[in-house]
């Protein structure tokens, strides 16, 4: 890898497979700070290393290696080599993996999950790069289309399983109706002693059955549900000002920085390329 060429990304959506988002990227010093998405990252190293914790475990993923994340799970990233790393990723919604579990008359009540984060399927990582590849030129709707399935079936087929859902429990209604909240107050949410009373736990309990739930402090989880609302306002053509205003942010930079620690490309790029995908 040449280390003078410098950072590039390029994130894009093709109209003929809608919810699925697309990245191509070189990365040296970016840094991705701990966070989740509400959907599936299927991502490859395509030369060069990552670095990434996940799970509780630290994760080296070499040239040639697919990068498997589950929806909610959260993880970082940095540089695994000191000329960075070359990646490209599917960023499929979750109602698309709904559909292809309908389709192939799976389960569809639940998410699949992935049983590994690091896979080391070769015809499965060159078949998915030839997908990608494809994904960016003027190849047919049916084309697209039917390459997206055949390879979202041997994905699946391989390495994902079907889980049992969770009983409920106190502490799961708990987390739940802690979620309500902030998702209902994003701009000026609760402080923890709010949250604590509203589910009739202590702060202290709350704090750490939030975090055991979801990987995370609720304040950090916070920043996630705004970063993805802004995702979901940029798509819709809103302005990086106006979005920053609406959730809550300290400003547009404050925005923009959070952004792309999340989805390596800043708002204004990201609503670019949203607005392209609809054309």
């Amino acid at each position: 890898m040449d280390a003078e060429q410098g950072e590039s990304i390029r994130f894009w959506q093709t109209p003929p497979l809608t919810g699925v988002e697309l990245l191509t990227a070189r990365y040296i010093e970016h840094r991705f700070v701990p966070h989740v998405h509400d959907g599936f990252v299927i991502g490859m190293i395509v030369a060069g290393a990552q670095r990434y914790r996940y799970r509780g475990a630290e994760h080296l993923a070499a040239t040639g290696t697919l990068v498997l994340i589950n929806p909610d799970e959260v993880h970082n990233g940095h540089k695994g080599h000191e000329a960075g790393w070359r990646y490209r990723a599917f960023y499929p919604d979750n109602a698309q993996i709904h559909q292809l579990m309908e389709e192939l008359e799976l389960p569809a009540t639940h998410l699949p999950t992935f049983n590994d984060t690091l896979l080391y399927d070769s015809d499965l990582f060159h078949g998915l790069f030839q997908l990608h590849q494809l994904l960016e030129g003027p190849v047919s709707a049916l084309q697209q289309q039917t390459a997206w399935r055949q390879m979202m079936l041997a994905l699946l087929n391989r390495h994902a399983r079907l889980p049992m859902p969770a009983k409920p429990g106190v502490e799961h209604r708990a987390v739940s109706r802690a979620k309500e909240l902030l998702n209902a107050r994003l701009a000026e949410p609760p402080s923890l002693e709010e949250l604590a009373a509203a589910v009739n736990l202590s702060p202290f309990h709350f704090a750490r059955v939030f975090q055991r739930a979801t990987g995370m402090p609720p304040h950090t989880w916070l920043m996630q549900q705004r970063i993805a609302h802004a995702r979901a306002l940029l798509q819709q053509g809103c302005l990086p000002l106006q979005v920053a205003t609406q959730l809550g942010f300290a400003d547009q930079s404050h925005l923009s920085r959070q952004f792309k620690k999340v989805y390596g490309v800043g708002p204004g790029a990201y609503r670019l390329a949203s607005a392209n995908s609809d054309r």
